[in-house]
């Protein structure tokens, strides 16, 4: 096989699994253990302000380290053992210790992922591999949601576990599986290839921090997800109290919603070259709302189809684009996956506060206004993605002052793979780019 297959078959085996149980745990809580929207909400947001606090550290120890994929073997593992925990929990805290350790397991994959492919495939190649491999991602996601949705009449609802195990220990074989002369640690943080004399010394992390564009990103991100990431799990609940099958409209909803991001992710790879990174980010905050909307106002499971789809646009952009963006403004700093991860953190706030929030408006108002109320982040979303000038226009330039578009390609980026040196055995002169993104200020 060839590396990039490699790289498929890991996305598509972490695409379900780097979430948890996502979605479902509030379903499968309802129904097995007979807790209620708040409570589940309660544990969703001390998980992820929990593992929060982790995401800037992981991202930074994936710069460091340089072994992405032993870093992706150990973060299936975790998701693994965390899911595997929470099959029996039902008291409070056990649910909370089982989802923690999926949970920071599921932070730990994404930094490393882009890691692996920007060692792969280098940064001109990068917005459409993202692409792929975000449609790898989210085709995983559909087959996991379509055994589920099949397998839960025979199994009943526990059949989400089974799913997420075997795909755990599907990544794990195909991460450790994948050659090592693959990737290149001085392509993935955008050092020369063909001159392991040039040692660069990293960029200060909170010169890298503190780009205004990267701020502006991190906000908009974290209101977006605000908005949205409470949305399905509570259309299942929702679905629950009405008497409908929750467990299984919901996997009927992740199909739709990953069966539409397989097309719009495989586009907005191709598009981010051609249009520009900003349009992408304004495509997914203006559908938000548009998605917040029918699932006030539809109370039908068919209809409520077409907010799925919605879901499907917004969630497949966002999903390419952001790794692009931070990689443009980050590129050569040697800080890309710490800064990968520091915007994550700041986006997890917002998808943490969701599950709490939209539990509460759900219990105290009812589920129209639980998510006309979750309209408003997400149109302060859009605003923001409004103020956020373009990265990387077609032709451009990325944060370190060399072209970031495959219109104008820089010399030398078609060659091989020159091994898998880790970028931290270089860190002690003058940065490659002087443009970069917080040049250097010490580390």
């Amino acid at each position: 096989m060839t590396p990039t297959t490699h790289l498929a078959l890991i996305n598509a085996f972490v695409g379900d699994i780097q979430g948890g149980l996502g979605p479902f745990l509030g379903t499968w809580l309802a129904q097995a253990a007979k807790w209620g929207p708040s409570e589940v909400g309660l544990v969703t947001t001390i998980v992820g302000f929990a593992t929060l606090a982790l995401s800037g550290p992981l991202g930074a120890l994936v710069d460091r380290f340089g072994r992405p994929r032993m870093l992706i073997a150990a973060a299936c593992a975790a998701i693994l053992l965390g899911t595997l925990l929470l099959l029996p929990a039902r008291a409070f805290m056990t649910v909370l210790a089982a989802q923690f350790i999926a949970a920071a397991g599921g932070t730990l994959v994404v930094p490393a992922v882009t890691a692996l492919t920007l060692g792969m495939v280098g940064k001109q190649a990068f917005p459409k591999q993202q692409g792929r491999n975000q449609a790898w991602n989210h085709v995983g996601i559909l087959g996991a949601a379509l055994a589920i949705s099949f397998g839960t009449p025979v199994m009943g609802p526990s059949i989400a576990f089974w799913v997420l195990g075997g795909l755990s220990a599907c990544a794990i074989a195909a991460a450790l599986t994948t050659p090592r002369s693959a990737y290149n640690g001085r392509r993935a943080v955008g050092w020369k290839e063909d001159d392991p004399d040039d040692k660069p010394e990293r960029s200060g992390i909170l010169k890298v921090l503190s780009d205004r564009r990267l701020l502006i990103l991190s906000a908009a991100l974290a209101l977006f997800n605000l908005a949205n990431g409470s949305m399905l799990s509570l259309l299942g609940q929702k679905l629950v109290a009405a008497g409908e099958d929750g467990t299984g409209w919901t996997a009927r909803y992740v199909i739709v919603a990953q069966g539409v991001m397989i097309p719009v992710a495989l586009f907005a790879g191709s598009l981010a070259d051609r249009r520009g990174r900003r349009q992408l980010l304004l495509v997914a905050c203006a559908v938000l709302p548009a998605r917040a909307l029918l699932s006030a106002f539809l109370s039908d499971p068919y209809w409520l189809i077409l907010a799925e789809v919605l879901d499907g646009v917004a969630s497949g952009v966002i999903g390419v684009a952001v790794p692009v963006v931070v990689a443009d403004l980050t590129w050569g700093s040697g800080r890309t996956q710490t800064a990968l991860g520091t915007v994550a953190a700041v986006q997890g706030v917002g998808g943490a506060l969701s599950g709490w929030v939209g539990g509460l408006l759900a219990l105290h108002l009812g589920w129209t206004w639980a998510f006309l109320a979750l309209a408003v982040p997400a149109g302060l979303a859009l605003m923001m993605a409004l103020w956020l000038e373009e990265t990387c226009a077609p032709g451009g330039q990325d944060g370190a002052g060399a072209a970031c578009s495959q219109s104008n390609p820089p010399e030398g980026d078609d060659e091989p793979p020159q091994g898998d040196d880790p970028p931290e055995a270089a860190e002690e002169a003058e940065p490659r780019r002087r443009g970069a993104v917080g040049a250097p200020a010490g580390s």
